[in-house]
């Protein structure tokens, strides 16, 4: 659709828009540079509270731009007045776009179009509206016409709070912007000239017409498209036949939305065919994949059953083999736990507990009331120590314990003493550190009674656990 130049009419007053679209040199923005809004401050306005101000900057799309608003919150409505400065024609950012619209969106995305933005031959707008939102951000979008009914990404002003802004702020973040494909349409001359004699709203009239039809209205809307090339007849003939211009303005304003109410519906039922079409293929796949399936589930059933037959083979010989190598296991431990009992009781009385193997050095070993080991202990452990040596693997626990003849804190000590010694002297017989622990038990877990002499001497011992998995027991 091209846009013909049309013979001034002599309306009263001064036109809004004085400029030419041609004279501003307009340039297409590829959609890669569009301004998807983000972290937008919502302020929450106090009712009652007496008016306040925001200002509105301009964004990388209008950096130039800027404004403000004054917003009071009421118990019926909320008003906001907006003014802005350094604005260029909404054409500059591609010649689908014919105006300016200020929304109010609350932070759960639901907007609110709070009207078109004229702007007058120095590039000044101003608007006043009112909402119902108590709590809100605003912003200004480039738009084809202003019955838009959401926001486009052409964002070019957004609400920021200044010093002494009065009310609650959140900040949200990726509020929902429609694409600017959904309002790009072909045929607008890059070179369009705007007769300052003939109202905005009906190029935008034109514009939404053109642009319900680009998206297919006429196959998936017709009854509402039809009412809009209806009332576009109307705004056209109204225009020749030189009507009065608010009448003009109101046909061309119920076009853009018809036209709008037109694309809209397409859109959802484009959509909807394409769900429909994406399901019926999906029924279609599913019911072919469920055939294929039925036609070789008997010969897949007769090859699970002869994998599960054969599976159950082989699980079974698995199982006779671990169990045979776990009897296998468990006689080397036995054999090498007996092995190692005898072996041990050679150098030291050495009992089979459920610990593992208790080598008990007597208290005899050491010097009385002291830790150093006699001469005949490192004898002893020496030869321990080679035994222990020749079986990789094992653990040793070396537990210090007194008789109860004197303070818990001295037999404590002594103990861990004498326990600290021989851990010692086996780490330096070639054990391996972390193979080697000690403690002191103090007068704890005696043997025999306290209360004689030949029971305190049998209490008075070290004891070294013996364990690993070689022999059976779990390492401590």
């Amino acid at each position: 659709m091209r846009f013909n130049s049309l013979t001034p009419l002599a309306f009263v007053g001064v036109c809004f828009l004085a400029c030419t679209v041609a004279a501003q040199s307009p340039q297409n923005v590829p959609a890669s540079s569009s301004v998807i809004i983000s972290s937008v401050e919502a302020i929450g306005y106090q009712v009652g509270g007496g008016g306040t101000k925001v200002d509105l900057n301009g964004t990388a799309l209008m950096s130039q731009a800027t404004g403000e608003a004054k917003v009071e919150a009421k118990s019926g409505a909320t008003t906001v007045e907006a003014s802005t400065k350094g604005l260029a024609q909404p054409s500059t950012l591609g010649t689908e776009f014919m105006t300016y619209v200020l929304w109010a969106v609350s932070t759960e995305g639901r907007t609110s179009n709070l009207g078109q933005i004229f702007l007058n031959k120095s590039g000044e707008g101003k608007l006043s509206a009112t909402t119902q939102m108590q709590t809100f951000s605003l912003f200004v979008t480039a738009e084809p016409y202003s019955s838009v009914r959401q926001p486009s990404e052409m964002v070019v002003m957004k609400n920021s709070i200044r010093k002494g802004t009065k009310g609650k702020v959140f900040v949200v973040n990726n509020y929902p912007l429609m694409k600017r494909s959904e309002y790009e349409k072909r045929g607008n001359p890059l070179a369009l000239t705007l007769d300052p004699n003939v109202p905005l709203d009906v190029y935008e009239a034109r514009n939404a017409a053109e642009i319900a039809k680009s998206h297919a209205a006429e196959k998936y809307a017709p009854e509402i498209l039809s009412k809009a090339q209806s009332s576009l007849a109307m705004t056209e003939s109204s225009l020749t036949s030189k009507a009065d211009k608010k009448a003009i303005i109101s046909t061309a304003r119920q076009t853009a939305q018809f036209a709008e109410d037109a694309r809209a519906l397409a859109v959802q039922r484009q959509e909807e065919e394409r769900i429909a079409n994406e399901r019926a293929a999906a029924a279609a796949t599913a019911k072919a994949e469920a055939e294929a399936k039925a036609a070789t589930q008997a010969t897949e059933a007769k090859r699970q059953a002869e994998l599960a037959a054969a599976k159950e083979d082989v699980l079974k010989a698995k199982e006779e083999a671990a169990r045979a190598d776990a009897a296998r296991t468990r006689k080397e431990a036995a054999d090498l736990r007996a092995q190692l009992l005898a072996q041990l009781n050679s150098v030291l009385q050495t009992v089979d507990t459920p610990r593992g193997l208790v080598v008990t050095m007597a208290d005899i070993l050491f010097a009385s009331g002291k830790y150093k080991l006699s001469q005949d202990a490192n004898l002893k452990l020496a030869r321990l120590s080679g035994v222990i040596l020749a079986h990789p693997g094992l653990k040793l626990r070396i537990e210090g314990y007194t008789d109860s003849t004197g303070s818990e804190d001295f037999n404590i000590k002594l103990s861990g003493q004498r326990a600290n010694t021989v851990q010692t002297f086996l780490v330096e017989q070639g054990l391996k550190q972390d193979d080697v622990t000690s403690t002191g038990e103090g007068q704890a877990n005696p043997v025999a009674g306290n209360d004689t002499a030949a029971g305190r001497k049998q209490n008075r011992r070290v004891e070294i656990i013996v364990s690993g998995e070689a022999i059976g027991t779990k390492i401590g």
